[in-house]
């Protein structure tokens, strides 16, 4: 049975082949949580912000020493994706292939080092560190996880022209649910709020 090789492909050209499959990648995702701090309680409350990007890391290793060539040949293709593609004024999107895994993302780093040379001091081996961040498109990512009306805690940072009413009736389709937005935020004035102030939006009672 033919090992077969990992490969990165830029979107609309040719596959990039990798000389020697990696050894093992890592795959990495996080969430962002903000503290929220509100008056009387004793801890703060955890507020989800939004989910990370997935990144793809690995190292990669080239060796052309037997054939006695240029390895930067090879290494040149890899460095080549962080350049801005031509028609669309953006690093290419690219897919890394391997077996049954695939990753679509943009190349975000590559740190190189070459520690074989030929005589005349041409490079004949190299390892390459590559990170890639996951590309979705937001059409894709909006039908994937959908997004309900308020019944998580929430923050909504005050607008020029924004009253708790108004806001009750952006968040919970209803102006008349002001009075735990103000509740919550300790705000005596419903109708004055200072804009670039972040408020945090409670769920309704069921």
């Amino acid at each position: 049975m033919a090992l077969e090789k990992a490969r990165i492909t830029p979107d609309g050209e040719d596959a990039i082949l990798i000389l020697f499959n990696p050894n093992q990648y890592s795959l990495d995702k996080n969430n962002q949580y903000a503290e929220l701090g509100i008056p009387g309680l004793s801890a703060p409350i955890l507020q989800y912000v939004r989910g990370g990007t997935r990144t793809l890391s690995m190292e990669l290793f080239f060796d052309t020493y037997e054939q006695q060539t240029d390895v930067r040949e090879h290494t040149n293709q890899i460095y080549g994706l962080l350049g801005i593609n031509r028609e669309t004024h953006v690093p290419p999107i690219c897919t890394f292939e391997w077996g049954d895994f695939d990753f679509r993302g943009v190349l975000e780093r590559v740190s190189g080092r070459y520690t074989l040379f030929l005589s005349d001091g041409t490079p004949v081996r190299a390892t390459l560190n590559v990170t890639l961040k996951e590309y979705v498109e937001i059409e894709v990512e909006v039908r994937r996880t959908p997004t309900e009306s308020v019944d998580h805690f929430k923050t909504r940072v005050v607008q020029a022209g924004d009253t708790v009413s108004s806001i009750a009736a952006k968040e919970y389709k209803d102006p008349r649910q002001w009075r735990p937005i103000a509740r919550a935020n300790q705000i005596a004035n419903p109708r004055v709020l200072q804009p670039g102030r972040s408020l945090v939006l409670p769920p309704l009672k069921k």
